[in-house]
């Protein structure tokens, strides 16, 4: 370091000089240097080369050679091919030579290959901990290159005095053990709790809506409201209240309430309302109700309880619900998402400041934050490898082992297992028991192994049946185990959903965990194993109930561990080979996402360490973060996952300059034919380039497939689907676009529109806003449904309309068959003249 700036060495004139970074880079751009490559084990003056460039307004390229964890030739001939792809001159000759390569003849004309059938391929093997080498095996290598024998037998559990050919399984299984304690431990995460600044603009300006319940819980409750309003107003906020019975939610009167808000922003304390479920199902119908209104105000949900930090009682299950919700909300709604704030036990002075500090944006992009004595925390996931430590008991199945959901997909799967592994009887429940699908050829294959089996039909939801089914438990063969793995599959936006669904996904996960630790008691069982989702860890879209649910078992485990009871929670990723993962194009969906399958006998293997490590909690999911950050942050930023190593990178890599859009060649050309049209042509082509480019991501056959004034959302867009199609659209027109395009221009009309302001400025704003009417005038007629007389209004201003834009009709050039068709036209038919002339179709 030179002073503040980082220096570096170079050639020139034959004089080796050390000087500062970014003069070295704009002095090599200005003798006419256009192409920088690092040879190095991984890129360091890259991103600082491209800056510069940036910065000085020159078009240059920075590429580097190999990256940390690749060194080998796929990675240089990686390197070669994106310099190619850049205009870097590559003399593939001599890269190829000696290795068998040959040119071929092209094809004479373009094949055009069709599938309609999705394909994805999968690794066959566990793949190793991303960015971490396995000292077992870094020690088994060093242990050859010394020729230590004795070293070698000790590290491989080897016998050094017989021979290697009779030990070759042992060493086998050794490594493949190695591997798949490498790929687990790659899977494994854990939430921690990060400190927060305690500084920054605490002030509120507007008015500030505060719903509250018009029935809290308890006094403490009720002077929470009191202290919360009093901190806002100390503030500087203007406090309204709004008092709502979350027992008795309405959606469409909450909506006539709320309707004309002008607020800068809400804040929910239904969580402290006298019936904790309703104040569940209450935040629902809130959230519902404010998009009804269309307040666009971010909603911050307000808890007490919900999680623990560390130094915490338990968290309350009903509150942690409450967190499960927003997480879901919070990648659905983006825009008007607020967050998630814990509140302390004793709301002071101090816990007020940081309550308005957070509202205020004194706190950054923190979205989920527990206000406590100390401070204000915030929320991270972490990864939790276990490496080389030591169970804290062992785990042998016995006795009888109940399994809720046992006939599904990853039930069955857990009980061939706990089968296989000892138990001498397992219990299988499920609504539809001895006649669900696949149920009598379970039975068989679990008797097989050595164990009795009793497949009992059972909803977990009605008490009274999963008490019959542990009364029937036999004597001889007592309970010593249960694992609770039933799951609705849910695809519903959180806006679309209804207390009777919320209720009916979590009726069997919640109300069953209920009754399993009610009935038990204090009965002294090995393992209490609650089957979870990430969805209640990170949220994911269209699962606003089972996330929820999902986050209560997280809480639920921690609640009993504090009795002293025994329970694991694991929020598993996805399964391969069955449960919910059979949907079609489940898989798929869930691989584009970053979402990978698990093996599944590796996933058991993670099951039982998590309970042999006496774990209250674990999340465990095999997550590719380089395809799941660009979806997961595109509608807001997420401090959640910025403790991952990988998630740093990916957020990195999205962040760096020359990501989005550039000018290529197709952006040029696009940028020529755009200049050389008419206004009309113009937005022909703008509005076709969005909705081919919407087509190739959904998988359309072709633009016209898509619907010029359709939202985004109801064409069945996501964060992951919303940043491809920015990545194509930014390719296309040489654009930066911003991930949220999609979020800020919610239909492919209106992005054209946003397009040809960006391409354009000023170009041709009249014919624009025309159209941008006409646009709103067709969401607004398809919304309105006309009656008769109304369209035939409609029908006689459209026609004069027409007439006065077709020139011909405007001259008196018109024919009389012009004239009738137009007096006999229908609406629907003026449309598509208007499309037509004007050139939005």
């Amino acid at each position: 370091l030179e002073g503040s700036e980082l220096t570096a060495e170079y050639w020139y004139d034959n004089c080796r000089q050390p000087v500062s970074f970014e003069p070295v880079v704009r002095r090599l751009l200005a003798e006419g240097h256009s192409t920088f490559i690092e040879c190095s084990a991984h890129p360091v003056l890259v991103y600082g080369v491209m800056e510069t460039a940036e910065a000085a307004g020159a078009d240059a390229v920075a590429l580097g050679t190999l990256r940390r964890g690749e060194g080998g030739l796929a990675r240089f001939y990686t390197s070669l091919g994106t310099a190619w792809s850049r205009g870097v001159p590559v003399d593939w000759t001599a890269v190829l030579a000696g290795r068998g390569a040959c040119t071929v003849d092209l094809p004479t004309y373009a094949f055009q290959h069709r599938r309609f059938w999705l394909e994805s391929a999968r690794a066959d093997e566990a793949a190793p901990a991303p960015g971490t080498a396995d000292p077992a095996e870094a020690g088994f290598w060093a242990a050859v290159d010394d020729g230590d024998t004795d070293r070698l037998a000790a590290t491989a559990g080897l016998d050094a005095d017989r021979p290697l050919r009779e030990q070759l399984p042992a060493l086998a299984a050794w490594h493949r053990g190695r591997r798949d304690r490498a790929a687990i431990d790659s899977w494994r995460y854990d939430i921690q709790w990060t400190l927060l600044p305690d500084s920054g603009a605490d002030r509120l300006t507007g008015t500030w809506l505060v719903v509250e319940p018009a029935d809290p819980a308890d006094p403490a409750a009720a002077d929470r409201v009191e202290a919360v309003v009093a901190a806002l107003a100390a503030r500087g906020a203007d406090v309204d209240r709004l008092p709502l019975d979350p027992a008795a939610a309405d959606r469409t009167d909450w909506a006539a309430r709320l309707t004309g808000t002008d607020a800068a922003g809400v804040v929910s304390l239904l969580a402290g309302a006298a019936d904790p479920d309703s104040a569940v199902t209450g935040t629902l119908v809130l959230v519902q109700a404010l998009a009804d209104a269309e307040v666009t105000a971010p909603l911050w949900v307000l808890t007490r309880g919900a999680v623990d930090t560390g130094y915490d009682a338990p968290a309350d299950p009903t509150q942690a619900m409450l967190w499960g919700l927003g997480r879901v909300v919070g990648l659905e709604q983006p825009r008007t998402w607020g967050g998630l704030a814990d509140l302390p036990e004793t709301f002071d002075e101090r816990a007020a400041a940081r309550l308005a500090r957070l509202l205020a944006g004194g706190l950054g992009d923190e979205d989920q934050v527990a206000l406590r004595a100390s401070g204000a925390y915030g929320r991270r996931l972490t990864r939790a490898p276990l490496g080389d430590s030591e169970p804290v008991r062992r785990w042998q199945p016995r006795g009888t082992v109940l399994v809720t959901g046992g006939t599904g997909g990853v039930g069955a799967r857990v009980a061939r297992r706990l089968a296989a592994g000892g138990a001498r009887h397992l219990v299988l429940t499920s609504r539809r028991g001895p006649q669900a699908p696949g149920a009598a050829g379970l039975a068989d294959e679990i008797r097989a192994l050595g164990a009795e089996v009793t497949l009992a039909a059972c909803d977990m939801a009605d008490r009274e049946q999963v008490r019959a089914v542990l009364d029937a438990i036999p004597a001889e063969t007592p309970l010593t185990a249960v694992v609770h793995a039933v799951g609705i599959v849910q695809s519903t936006l959180v806006e679309e959903m209804t207390v009777d669904e919320f209720r009916e996904i979590n009726a069997g996960k919640v109300g069953g965990a209920r009754h399993l630790d009610e009935l038990l008691g204090d009965t002294e069982l090995d393992a209490f194993v609650l089957f979870s989702s990430n969805s209640g860890v990170w949220g994911s879209g269209r699962h606003g109930g089972y996330a929820p649910g999902n986050a209560y078992l997280d809480a639920f485990a921690a609640r009993r561990r504090a009795r002293g009871l025994t329970a694991t929670s694991v929020a598993w990723g996805a399964w391969g080979g069955g449960g919910m993962m059979e949907g079609d194009g489940v898989e798929e969906y869930m691989r584009r996402r970053g979402v990978l399958e698990m093996d599944p006998e590796l996933a058991l293997d993670a099951m039982v360490q998590a309970v042999e490590h006496d774990e209250v909690f674990r999340a465990v999911a095999d997550v590719d973060w380089e395809r799941f950050v660009p979806g997961y942050t595109s509608g807001r930023p997420s401090p959640l996952i910025s403790t991952v190593p990988e998630a740093r990178r990916a957020l990195a890599a999205a962040e760096a300059p020359g990501q989005d859009g550039g000018d290529t060649g197709a952006a040029a050309e696009f940028g020529r034919r755009l200049a050389a049209a008419n206004p009309a042509e113009r937005e022909s082509l703008l509005l076709g380039l969005v909705r081919d480019k919407v087509a190739a991501v959904l998988g359309h056959s072709s633009g016209d497939d898509v619907e010029p004034g359709r939202a985004f959302k109801n064409l069945g867009f996501d964060s992951l689907t919303a940043v491809e199609l920015r990545d194509r659209i930014g390719a296309a027109t040489g654009l930066k676009l911003p991930a949220t395009v999609v979020f800020d221009y919610p239909s492919p009309a209106a992005l054209a529109a946003h397009l040809r302001t960006a391409l354009l400025p000023g170009g041709d704003a009249p014919v624009g806003g025309v159209l941008d009417e006409l646009d709103r005038l067709e969401s607004a007629l398809s919304a309105a449904a006309p009656d008769t007389d109304t369209r035939t209004k409609l029908r006689q201003r459209l026609q004069a309309l027409l007439w006065t834009v077709d020139e011909d009709a405007h001259t008196g050039a018109g024919t009389t068959e012009d004239t009738d068709a137009l007096e006999t036209a229908t609406a629907d038919d003026m449309f598509a003249l208007l499309d037509k002339e004007l050139g939005t179709s």
